[in-house]
């Protein structure tokens, strides 16, 4: 079965990858002109004008490339590696006006990353005196990188005849986020725009600042976790306002095509409904697990661990990594509930990270099977199901091999911060948080981190934010080499 499906693959077609490359550029020029505004109504003029040579780099790009004439249909290989090259390319470009604001390239970098893979880690130790520029675009990095470049490209400049499952990085995202039809994605556009502004405007009603008011909320949203303030959830005084910002969080962490169902009166899909229903559950278990812990370790009050114990366990179930306290004075016991949490993660289809609430649920619908094989007839079929819907096998498959590779990836990260000397539960914490997408930090991830493990921190947000098998199919030799497709 191997040599004949080796024998029918198809390499990528380099036209095709450049042509849709170049019009993912343009739309990241349109994208950047948003923080270019920022930084000419504070007058940044440093940022304003590297902000300026990005755009003209990317329109002049873009412009060329996107000339050239290609095949109506674009193969999934050629999909995913154009999903992984904008991952990569963004960061890359939008580092240059990020150094403006004094970071070296690999801080700039780092922060890029984090940004656009939605993680919230930073290597920065105070936000005091930091341009509202940076503040800014990094906030907006994460808002759009929350919902997808190559989503909001694929509603912008996609043709008609672009196939969205080729552009999509799981089969999750094929059905529930973008449906395969640019109309679908411009739903679940309109879906996003809408829970921002939601968000937005009642934190102003509660007394936040406009300006900290959106960034939070784009950070919230995207289940990204950059704060405007040092002491990030802790820079709200107001625990409604807290709640408010974890709450943006849960909704960012639901099926994003969920809301646009519910807007029509229908029922929504099972799994969507199974995905809610276990990510309320989960998150309350977690709330449960972690005040028990902060209030038996004596770090926090019982009343505290109350107020504060669903604020965190919410915050790294959705995997936006927002912090109330320094969780370096944490206990061992709330750190690994947290891990807990941020490996989890969302739903699928929505802008949190982790290997998904959904995946949980097959793997564990799955050991029950193997464990009533033991009890029943051997002649007995029993059929995996979740709610009365039978789980196809690529569903099963899929699942088992991300939650594999997802721990694959935590395993040879985390070993080389064991090596180095770091307390091996905090570098845990640290690499799950980076794989995870989360951002909640114990304090390793600094300036003074060594650049090696930045690096694998860096890689790790990557390889979390596209679930890992997008970037094994940009790695494999027969991705690039082998037989091309003639198709016109």
């Amino acid at each position: 079965m191997i040599k004949q499906a080796a024998a029918l693959r198809h390499a990528v077609r380099i036209r095709v990858i450049l042509k849709y490359f170049g019009q993912l550029c343009l739309v990241l020029a349109v994208l950047t002109l948003v923080p270019l505004s920022v930084s000419l109504v504070f007058q940044d003029t440093e940022s304003s004008v590297r902000y300026i040579l990005v755009i003209v780099s990317l329109v002049g790009l873009g412009g060329f490339l996107s000339r050239l004439t290609i095949p109506v249909r674009v193969q999934m290989n050629e999909g995913m590696v154009l999903v992984s090259m904008m991952f990569l390319f963004t960061p890359l470009v939008m580092s240059y006006p990020m150094m403006a604001s004094g970071l070296s390239f690999q801080d700039a970098l780092f922060e890029a990353i984090s940004g656009g893979t939605t993680t919230g880690l930073s290597t920065l130790s105070t936000l005091e005196g930091t341009p509202s520029t940076f503040l800014f675009a990094r906030s907006w990095m994460q808002w759009y990188g929350g919902l997808g470049i190559v989503v909001l490209s694929l509603a912008l400049v996609a043709e008609p005849g672009l196939v969205a499952k080729g552009l999509s990085a799981s089969e999750a995202d094929q059905e529930d986020l973008v449906g395969g039809t640019k109309k679908h994605t411009k739903r679940v556009l309109i879906v996003y725009g809408g829970l921002t502004g939601f968000g937005i405007i009642g934190l102003w009603l509660l007394g936040v600042d406009p300006f900290s008011s959106m960034l939070y909320t784009f950070a919230a949203v995207s289940t990204g976790g950059f704060a405007p303030h040092d002491g990030s959830l802790a820079g709200l005084h107001s625990w409604t306002a807290q709640a408010w910002v974890i709450g943006s969080c849960v909704l960012g962490a639901v099926p994003l095509a969920f809301y646009h169902v519910m807007s029509q009166r229908k029922r929504p899909p099972t799994m969507q409904i199974v995905q809610l229903r276990a990510f309320l559950i989960s998150g309350m278990l977690v709330s449960l697990l972690l005040g028990w812990c902060l209030w038996q370790s004596n770090i926090l009050s019982f009343s505290d661990s109350l107020r504060s114990a669903p604020l965190m366990a919410f915050s790294a179930q959705s995997t936006a990594g927002f912090a109330i306290h320094n969780l370096s004075d944490y206990d061992p016991g709330s750190k690994l509930t947290l891990i807990m949490a941020m490996m989890i993660g969302g739903g699928t289809g929505s802008t949190a990270g982790g290997f998904k609430i959904l995946r949980l649920l097959i793997f564990l619908r799955l050991l029950q099977i193997v464990i009533l094989r033991i009890c029943v007839p051997r002649h007995t079929v029993l059929e995996p199901r979740i709610h009365g819907e039978r789980l196809s096998n690529s569903q099963i498959r899929e699942a088992l091999i991300l939650i594999v590779l997802f721990g694959v990836v935590i395993l040879f990260s985390w070993f080389p911060f064991v090596m180095m000397g770091y307390d091996p539960l905090d570098a845990l914490f640290e690499v799950v948080s980076a794989t995870g997408t989360a951002g909640l930090s114990v304090g390793i991830t600094s300036a003074d981190l060594p650049e090696v493990l930045k690096a694998i921190l860096c890689a790790d947000m990557l390889l979390g934010r596209l679930e890992i098998l997008a970037w094994l199919v940009l790695f494999f030799p027969g991705t690039w080499i082998g037989r091309r497709s003639e198709e016109r």
